[in-house]
């Protein structure tokens, strides 16, 4: 078995903008996710908005500088993740399809193997 993180990608102001009814079938989708998904998944959250992510970086001088904010500033920014543990890419792709964001406009997910280095 190996590890997949799938990383969920959207719009941090169409999120916010959601209607109550929006955010119930929102949750319902993921909660079917998780449901089929069931113990493959080893752990996974949702995200606060990217304004308040603290990103670090250092340049030649290799001095730290600390700034408010995501990494890069995108339209789309990374909302949460799940982290799966499933016998091969085509199982985590036929579970990640049934995430709501797969078919929203302004979102979308990616899957990336986690290395091994055990």
């Amino acid at each position: 078995m190996a590890k997949y993180m799938i990383l969920i990608y959207g719009d941090d102001r169409q999120w916010q903008e959601m209607t109550d009814e929006q955010r119930k079938a929102h949750a319902v989708a993921h909660d079917a996710f998780t449901a089929k998904a069931g113990e493959a998944i080893l752990g996974g959250e949702e995200l606060e908005p990217a304004a308040v992510a603290t990103s670090l970086r250092s340049g030649a001088s290799e001095r730290v500088t600390i700034t408010d904010g995501p990494f890069l500033e995108t339209k789309e920014v990374l909302g949460g993740f799940y982290l799966l543990e499933a016998a091969d890419i085509d199982a985590v792709t036929a579970l990640a399809s049934l995430l709501p964001e797969v078919r929203q406009g302004h979102s979308g997910v990616e899957i990336r193997p986690v290395v091994d280095h055990g």
